[in-house]
C-alpha cells in the first residue's frame, strides 16, 4: 500500500489549498480504514489535523482546523482531499496523510504514511 500526498505550496495568509492523497498499491478493504491527515510544524510534535471514514464519510476535525478545512474522499479515485480555507500562517507545516483502522487522533495507531507535501502560510 503506498500514499501519495501532495498539493502543498506556499500562499499568503487568508488563501486556499486542497491537498490530495492517493492510494495505491495491493488492494484492501477501504470499507474497513480510516483515513487521517496530520501535520508537523518544526520543534513540535506531529498532530491531527482531520479525519475520515472511507466507506461512511463519517469525519473528524481538530479544533484549530474546524470551519475552516475540509476533508472528502473520492472512492473511485483511491483519493483523499483536504480543503484548507483561511489558511493561516500557524497552518505552516508539513502535512501528512495516513491510514488506521479506526478514527483516532494518536499518530502511532496509524499504519502507513504518504511522505509529506510543505504547507506554507506566509503573513
Amino acid at each position: 500500500v503506498q500514499l501519495q500526498a501532495s498539493g502543498g505550496g506556499l500562499v499568503q495568509a487568508g488563501g486556499s489549498l486542497r491537498l490530495s492523497c492517493a492510494v495505491s498499491g495491493r488492494t484492501f478493504s477501504f470499507s474497513r480504514y480510516y483515513m487521517g491527515w496530520f501535520r508537523q510544524a518544526p520543534g513540535k510534535e506531529r498532530e491531527f489535523v482531520a479525519g475520515i471514514k472511507w466507506d461512511s464519510g463519517i469525519t473528524s476535525y481538530a479544533d484549530p482546523v474546524k470551519g475552516r478545512f475540509t476533508i472528502s474522499r473520492d472512492n473511485a479515485k483511491n483519493t483523499v482531499y483536504l480543503q484548507m480555507n483561511s489558511l493561516k500562517p500557524e497552518d505552516t507545516a508539513v502535512y501528512y496523510c495516513a491510514r488506521d483502522s479506526k478514527l483516532s487522533s494518536d499518530p502511532s495507531t496509524y499504519d502507513y504514511w504518504g511522505q509529506g507535501t510543505q504547507v506554507t502560510v506566509s503573513s
